[in-house]
């Protein structure tokens, strides 16, 4: 059984719609902390790093990088936080919008060498130069990996959080043009949905898990949209053809077996778009499924 400390960060700065601001108590509505509890967990709420209300920085919108130094603000704030958590912790991020994993996995990653699952349509890894829109909750992984703005690379130090051999996705399924090349060029393993297709999602899992079981530590990201609209609706950025209940849970089942998991971020709920806060629900369920619990 683990210590669990669980950190909000609610931030919608990084985004281009409106609402994920309110994931964290979406979240915590959807019995995250008694359902991980009845798992045997010890859980221990932080509460949320401060995060600016979007209205009262509308002159900060107009930038090349929109809300650049608030998300650097909130980003250094939570690894801060989470730079100092006892070892023994397993912290449990709620967002907020993707851009938050450049405080969280930053803040885990001071622990030790980090590999890291991004389970997500998207790929993150648009910098600057690259990005179509500008919204840095497309970029948080290749200003960890090193590259793009200097303002968010200070939140750390100006280095390299993580190794590219360390990081693997599964669910793309909307990878920009850049992004492509930027995954080609540093050798990244991703599996793309066509792949979890064609292998089927118990494959996928065993050889995501065997590269991520490298490193002591492993972070999970899971953005919400990694899931199909159907099964997740409450998400700011939908693509169809996402993953089903059963693979994501199967998924889930397959990580808690092989007791790697370290650190968890759970990010882009928005229950603006949520019908009766069944994406917070789902999300809940899954990551007790990571946590534990299990079938028979």
């Amino acid at each position: 059984m683990a210590t669990i400390n669980i950190l909000g960060v609610p931030m919608d700065l990084g985004a281009g719609r409106r609402g994920v601001d309110m994931g964290p108590s979406a979240l915590r509505l959807a019995k995250l902390a008694s359902t991980l509890e009845a798992l045997g967990h010890t859980i221990t709420d932080l509460g949320n790093v401060s995060s600016p209300v979007q209205e009262t920085k509308q002159h900060a919108k107009a930038k090349t990088l929109p809300f650049i130094d608030e998300i650097a603000a909130t980003c250094k704030e939570t690894y801060e936080t989470l730079k100092g958590l006892p070892d023994a912790v397993l912290p449990l991020i709620l967002g907020g919008d993707h851009s938050i994993s450049m405080g969280s996995v930053a803040g885990v990653a001071t622990k030790g060498r980090t590999s890291i699952l991004w389970i997500d349509a998207h790929a993150d890894v648009n910098t600057p130069e690259t990005s179509p829109s500008g919204n840095i909750h497309g970029m948080p992984l290749s200003h960890l990996l090193g590259k793009g703005d200097q303002g968010l690379l200070s939140i750390w130090g100006n280095q390299a959080v993580i190794h590219a051999e360390d990081l693997v996705f599964i669910g793309l399924r909307s990878v920009d043009e850049g992004e492509k090349n930027f995954l080609r060029e540093h050798g990244i393993k991703a599996y793309t949905m066509t792949d979890i297709d064609k292998m089927g999602m118990a494959r996928v899992a065993q050889e995501a898990i065997a590269q991520l079981a490298k490193q002591d530590l492993v972070h999970i990201s899971f953005d919400a949209d990694a899931l199909d609209p159907n099964v997740a609706p409450g998400v700011g950025t939908p693509v169809p053809g996402g993953l089903s209940y059963r693979e994501a849970h199967l998924l889930m089942e397959m990580l808690a077996e092989a007791n790697i998991v370290t650190s968890i971020d759970l990010v882009e709920v928005n229950p603006i778009l949520d019908t009766q806060n069944k994406t917070a629900q789902i999300m809940v369920e899954m990551v007790a499924s990571l946590l534990g619990k299990a079938i028979l």
